[in-house]
């Protein structure tokens, strides 16, 4: 074989095994590529077997093709195949799966194609292998396949069609086939689990999660990353503890799902037990877990670990690089992603269109226009990369934070994409921040035009409106919200406290804690008072008294997650808050001077950035 070039084995791989014992029992050859652990290993019994006259042996033709596939090597294999005469249904499911576990579905498919042309009927393996490596529309044909040939109630047969038509979001067929299995196993139960999760309908997946009778790592898995995936993070890591209860041990897929669960509720003392974890436990600390890490620490308001967790990644990637510069820029520190991306450049990494995400976004936390231009234009210039709807979207935040309204607007009607929704709504906001209303209504009135306004795009203008006190323009943009169909977002805020993520809504009284969270809110009142705080009302979005206005803002969310904080935690601690929403003014101004009046740093994520508070003083500078 032309393509494989014989290698010069050395004794000592033989030991003990003289080559007339192992030319005399094949079987002792087909043992070795069993377990052989590397390519380099088994090119090496490779080149034995052609010397000695054995390529044409079928036991060891069929071992040697199904191990270079399973070790990576599918060129390898597929030539072993081109030259077996008359190859069985074993030789091409074995072909098959090479293709399959190697992503290679269309080659996997093909040769499938090429089996069923040459007369050789597949068997449930075929079947099973061929179902994971297609679509669903193929996968109707491959289901009358099994049909035909008398497969589809074979275990592993239906199991797959039931993974095929869940990956395709067919959960209803997906549902009934898994209802009639004559038979149904562990794999089977994960299939269907799966299928719900990944689309969406996660009640339905855990009514039969809680119905297993036993669980692997997997089924676990498929729970906590649907959970995680689908804005229900709370509920991922309180089922990651019960599957530590139930004595599993997780895996890395289980520590990407619980991290990004920890990320997206700001449970800080949760991602930093689950780091604690992997550094003690036999769990390598990949780029994949690495990142993740950052991402978490990040996204909970701890810089410092971000930057111990990136600094501890051996060959780092642009990836990683990807995660610490986007961590800077949402915490606003801007010349540290600056600087981060000058060392990636200068080591070497080619920066991803991700790269300029974050380092566009840190131009525009900190106002950064001529920075910012800069950059964008060097993306196609110097680096080749066209720009996306995404980095349209850092540059039209740029200017609009800067007040350079019309620039934006120009760039928004110029771009070689059509601009979306977000990128129009990110205009919208800059008008609300400059209080531009002309510029505000044409925007909204295009969008409606075009079917592409949302509620987001009704609150903003409503903001807008109340920030100059033309509540007829908030009265009137509220009654086409309701005359749309659309709801605003309530705002949500939670702190972490002991492991365990409290959640407040705006006027919150669920809370079992309510008296002294609210009696700690009146003193918070009472020092800012004192301070010579003021209610920011004017964004308040109804034309009510004054008075109403303000005890309207003195139980926003984010007030009463702080309240619960003081109450909470040790004198001198850091608080952490997290918001779904943009914090409003007036809390952020109140989160402000408690941090001066207590001695406490206060870290609050909102929908855009991070505010880290000290003595008096945010991070942002008050541009955000």
């Amino acid at each position: 074989m032309s393509s494989i070039s014989p290698l010069v084995v050395q004794p000592t791989h033989f030991a003990a095994k003289p080559e007339k014992t192992l030319t005399q029992k094949p079987e002792k050859l087909a043992l070795l590529i069993d377990k052989s652990k590397s390519i380099k290993q088994l090119s090496q019994i490779h080149a034995f077997i052609i010397r000695h006259d054995l390529e044409t042996h079928p036991v060891l033709n069929f071992k040697l093709q199904r191990s270079y596939s399973s070790l990576g090597d599918v060129r390898c294999s597929v030539a072993l195949f081109n030259r077996t005469q008359n190859p069985d249904v074993y030789f091409y499911t074995a072909v098959i799966r090479g293709h399959a576990i190697n992503g290679l579905h269309e080659q996997a498919l093909g040769f499938y194609v090429q089996m069923i042309t040459e007369g050789v009927e597949p068997n449930a393996f075929t079947l099973s292998t061929v179902l994971k490596a297609c679509s669903s529309g193929f996968g109707k044909a491959l289901h009358s396949h099994a049909h035909k040939f008398g497969f589809e109630s074979d275990t592993y047969v239906r199991t797959a069609l039931v993974d095929l038509y869940g990956r395709g979001g067919d959960v209803v067929s997906a549902r009934k086939l898994f209802d009639t299995m004559p038979e149904r196993n562990l794999v089977s139960f994960t299939a269907m689990i799966t299928g719900y999760a990944k689309n969406g309908e996660i009640d339905e997946a855990r009514v039969l999660f809680d119905g297993m009778e036993e669980r692997d790592v997997v089924s676990w898995n498929v729970m906590i990353d649907g959970y995680a995936q689908h804005g229900r993070p709370n509920e991922a890591l309180i089922l990651f503890r019960q599957m530590l209860e139930a004595r599993l041990k997780p895996n890395e897929a289980t520590m990407l799902a619980v991290l990004s669960a920890c990320g997206q509720v700001g449970a800080l003392e949760s991602g930093q037990w689950i780091h604690s974890y992997l550094k003690y436990s036999s769990a390598s600390i990949n780029t994949h877990v690495g990142t993740a890490l950052i991402d978490m620490y990040c996204r909970c308001g701890s810089l410092e670990d971000a930057r111990l967790a990136f600094d501890a990644i051996k060959n780092k990637d642009a990836v990683v690089y990807n995660a610490m510069i986007n961590g800077y820029a949402i915490h606003g520190f801007s010349g540290d992603a600056l600087n981060l991306f000058d060392e990636m450049s200068q080591s070497g990494l080619r920066p991803t269109d991700i790269t300029f995400i974050g380092i566009l976004s840190a131009c525009a936390h900190a106002g950064l226009v001529s920075e910012g231009w800069a950059i964008f234009n060097s993306m196609e210039g110097k680096y080749g990369i066209s720009p996306k709807i995404e980095h349209y979207g850092c540059m039209v935040n740029l200017l609009g934070r800067a007040g350079k309204l019309n620039e934006a607007y120009e760039l928004v009607k110029s771009t070689p994409i059509e601009a979306d929704h977000v990128l129009w709504g990110t205009l919208l906001g800059a008008c609300g921040l400059h209080k531009n209303i002309p510029l505000g209504e044409r925007i909204v009135q295009y969008l409606l035009e075009r079917g592409l306004a949302n509620s987001g795009t009704y609150v903003l203008l409503s903001n807008i409106y109340a920030t100059v006190g033309d509540w007829e323009g908030v009265s009137r943009t509220r009654a086409m919200m309701k005359q749309s169909g659309v709801h605003k977002e309530p705002g949500c805020s939670s702190v972490e406290v002991n492991n365990e993520v409290h959640e407040f809504l705006a006027g919150d009284v669920k809370h079992p804690k309510r008296r002294e969270i609210y009696a700690m809110l009146e003193q918070v009142n009472q020092w800012v008072k004192e301070h010579g705080h003021t209610s920011k009302t004017e964004g308040v979005l109804h034309d009510i008294e004054e008075s109403d206005k303000e005890r309207s803002l003195e139980v926003h969310s984010e007030k009463l997650a702080l309240a619960f904080g003081l109450i909470s935690t040790k004198r001198g601690s850091t608080i952490k808050i997290v918001k779904n929403l943009r914090v409003c003014p007036d809390c952020h101004a109140v989160i402000k001077l408690v941090s001066k009046i207590t001695g406490r740093k206060i870290v609050m994520r909102d929908r855009n950035r991070f505010h880290h508070c000290v003595d008096g003083l945010c991070s942002c500078g008050d541009y955000w």
